[in-house]
């Protein structure tokens, strides 16, 4: 955790005097990634665009996680580039970690603290000053609803209000763009729509640009503006999912024909602290 948000410290400029903002935040060129003989991600080109949800769907294996990785600075590329607000991921790393939130799929709160004291390490982490952090923290809890859960242990939050304050910890510095990698993973239907509404209020009422993995398509129709299709390593396509859908011969097609279509496979899809930790290692490993 530390890795990620940890960049060179207060001597960083603030984000905005750095990043060269366009209507394009994030831009792929020939992106790749292997693992000895294995390529996991091959010859990636993506761009999103300011403002927009953006879904990676595929299969378990597709390198989905894997891109995600390389785009939070967490692992190198073999090949190619990624620029996030004109930023080289690579080179500028430390100074992109400070424009992007980053949601892991592995559990990232301590249940054996309180929801407050969890954003408190976080806004330290993130060299938020000291003035600010406690105005910080009570503003995202706020937002995420979780003010009565503040001083409560973590390990007592359902999972959907740990998701939430997982959310609530990534985007403590007001990031440029938010990834959530499976961001429902191990929820009950109502914690998921919950998370979807979370998800569009950040955009509507904070212009974040959010990427997001996902093995709910339903997700993903209700979410995205656009998505990329990866199968193998590689994009397959890359549209709207209104788009995709009438693109196919099919009467009231839906996402997972589009899927279906595109790479053969087929997606497969109550809860406290530990269920929730055991379906995202779970889950983990199989990304």
């Amino acid at each position: 955790m530390n890795r990620w948000i940890r960049g060179k410290g207060r001597s960083l400029p603030p984000p905005h005097l750095t990043a060269n903002v366009s209507s394009t935040i994030l831009e792929t060129h020939n992106l790749t990634r292997q693992f000895g003989t294995l390529t996991a991600v091959d010859d990636l080109n993506i761009a999103v665009v300011s403002g927009e949800v953006f879904g990676l769907l595929g299969p378990n294996g597709a390198g989905k996680s894997t891109v995600i990785k390389m785009l939070t600075t967490l692992l190198p590329s073999s090949a190619g580039s990624a620029t996030i607000a004109g930023l080289d991921v690579t080179r500028q790393a430390a100074i992109v970690r400070r424009l992007i939130g980053y949601v892991p799929q592995a559990l990232s709160a301590d249940g054996t603290l309180t929801g407050y004291e969890n954003l408190l390490i976080f806004a330290k982490l993130y060299d938020i000053p000291a003035k600010q952090r406690r105005q910080r923290i009570h503003e995202v809890l706020a937002f995420m609803g979780l003010e009565e859960a503040a001083h409560r242990m973590v390990r007592t939050y359902s999972g959907g209000m740990i998701r939430r304050l997982e959310v609530a910890q990534s985007v403590l510095h007001r990031p440029q763009l938010l990834f959530l990698d499976e961001p429902t993973v191990g929820l009950d239907p109502l914690a998921r729509v919950s998370v979807w509404a979370l998800v569009k209020q950040l955009c509507e009422d904070y212009g974040t640009t959010i990427v997001l993995t996902t093995h709910f398509l339903e997700e993903a129709d209700n979410l995205c503006q656009r998505v990329a299709i990866m199968h193998g390593g590689k994009v397959i396509v890359t549209d709207t999912p209104t788009a995709l859908k009438a693109g196919l011969d099919k009467e009231n097609a839906t996402l997972d024909d589009v899927f279906i279509h595109y790479t053969g496979d087929q997606l497969t899809s109550g809860v406290d602290y530990r269920e929730t930790a055991r379906t995202r290692r779970t889950a983990q490993r199989l990304g």
